[in-house]
């Protein structure tokens, strides 16, 4: 087991390799300023397996799952993403939103976790917004596309490149934003070993040989938290 330490108020949102149901069950724990204990007494669970939850792939059971929402005041949907697969959105707005500016190493750091990103960029037809493979290599962002495609007209362009992440059961997202000059690489070999480096094949199918990096002139991103509340009783 990884070794955290959980605060008595739920200080914060343990970074683990857990589950996402453990990420979220420590999410709301924290939402609500309740320790371990506290959490483990309402849902009549031994606490050493609610930070096992939290920290590891645990599988619970259906009665426990409701209990557990029930402690962390909940439902199990809501607890297990049940809403990932709708449009981001379409969730509750947390009230205690606090809206977060990243500094640019949190941005890069959230930039390398993704592999599908969006680039803005102008074409004969007027601006368009592309969603596509990259890849972040040596401080460029790179992404690939075919010839004669909107993301293919960036060549020689000062765009705009975009990633995001949103959670609708935790009511918490973030998103980056890069605005640099896009190049092509040119050279087969230069253009295989990005082939080497991307995390997958093409999800949009066919030959996509045809690189880009974008160099970024500068970095935002913005984070939404969660603000905690204030001390409860159980």
């Amino acid at each position: 087991m990884h070794n955290h330490t959980h605060s008595d108020r739920g200080g914060g949102v343990a970074s683990h390799g857990g589950s996402d149901l453990g990420r979220r069950v420590s999410a709301r724990r924290a939402e609500l300023g309740l320790s371990v204990e506290e959490v483990a007494r309402r849902a009549g669970s031994a606490p050493g397996y609610i930070t096992y939850m939290e920290d590891q792939q645990a599988v619970p059971g259906v009665g426990f799952l409701l209990r557990l929402a029930d402690a962390l005041e909940t439902t199990v949907p809501e607890l297990a993403g049940g809403g990932m697969d709708l449009p981001p959105g379409l969730g509750e707005a947390s009230p205690r939103a606090e809206l977060v500016v990243l500094k640019p190493h949190e941005c890069r750091a959230l930039l390398s976790t993704h592999g599908v990103g969006r680039v803005a960029v102008s074409t004969h037809r007027g601006p368009a917004v592309i969603p596509v493979n990259y890849v972040v290599i040596g401080g460029a962002i790179a992404y690939r596309t075919a010839p004669r495609t909107a993301a293919a007209a960036a060549a020689g362009q000062k765009v705009a490149f975009e990633v995001d992440h949103f959670d609708e059961a935790l009511s918490r997202g973030w998103s980056v934003n890069v605005v640099g000059m896009a190049h092509a690489v040119t050279g087969d070999a230069a253009a295989r070993g990005f082939d080497e480096q991307a995390f997958t094949e093409p999800w949009a199918g066919g030959e996509r040989h045809l690189w880009f990096e974008i160099f970024p002139d500068y970095i935002t991103g913005r984070r939404i938290d969660v603000a905690p509340q204030g001390d409860r009783q159980p």
